[in-house]
């Protein structure tokens, strides 16, 4: 299964929620895939302990390889690599990817990711983190993808937000993605005690759109883990965060 992460809104947990969902599949047994299509490279960081810029070959590699014709062109698994979560890989981003954007948008290759993913078979689950923006990369990740989550972090711009960004999925469905569906809304950061952010769920839920039972509450042990370089499950794996992650990717398996 493809999943995207995505919200045109940074500052969201894309990276987070993706990281920890991934590692939580992998902790299953179930060989999983981290795509960190966001220069910013936090995914990568958190996976690997690296900044982009020290590894060698990455996306953006991989983006300017399909800008030239090469007899001898690398294969999509020659840029993803083990962190030590066992079961658990990534392809890592690079800040070079900004350099090539307005290459491959004017070159349609739009449909380079879509292409080399399907041509894998060796992965259970494959997370796409994306960048705070609505981009080539971007609308690469949601063609490629079946499903798309939606962290929502209980502001009243991201509620703002919010239907422009279910816009843009229903586009990319009917353009280009098919089989696109927006699985749920991911509520992070969620204060129970909180008057604001109980009132912008419950007006989510009165207009009908899909949320997850799920929340994530806000937690100083998910920086900690993100300093360490570990998902929560390996980081602290008792902790109420990392419960609720679980619970969360439950849910998952039974879309």
């Amino acid at each position: 299964m493809n999943r995207v992460i995505f919200n045109k809104k940074g500052g969201v947990g894309k990276s987070t929620i993706t990281c920890n969902l991934a590692a939580i599949s992998a902790s299953k047994g179930k060989k999983t895939l981290v795509i960190d299509l966001d220069t910013q490279g936090n995914s990568t960081h958190y996976l690997l302990g690296y900044r982009t810029e020290e590894l060698e070959s990455t996306l953006a590699d991989f983006y300017a390889s399909t800008l030239s014709v090469s007899l001898f062109p690398k294969d999509f698994s020659e840029f993803i690599y083990e962190t030590n979560v066992p079961n658990l890989y990534v392809m890592p981003s690079h800040p070079d990817m900004d350099n090539l954007h307005a290459k491959l948008e004017s070159r349609y290759k739009i449909y380079k990711l879509k292409e080399a993913i399907d041509a894998m078979d060796d992965f259970d689950n494959i997370f796409i983190d994306t960048p705070p923006a609505l981009n080539f990369y971007t609308r690469s990740a949601l063609i490629a993808a079946n499903n798309c989550l939606i962290p929502f972090d209980c502001d009243v711009f991201s509620k703002q937000a919010l239907y422009s960004l279910l816009d843009t999925v229903a586009e990319v469905r009917a353009d280009h993605n098919p089989e696109l569906k927006i699985e749920g809304i991911v509520v992070n950061q969620f204060q129970r005690r909180a008057n604001l952010p109980a009132q912008l769920v419950d007006e989510l839920i009165a207009d009908k759109l899909t949320l997850f039972k799920t929340m994530i509450s806000p937690s100083v042990k998910i920086r900690e883990s993100h300093s360490a370089c570990q998902p929560m499950i390996q980081f602290a794996p008792n902790h109420k965060v990392t419960e609720e992650f679980k619970s969360l990717y439950k849910e998952l398996k039974k879309k």
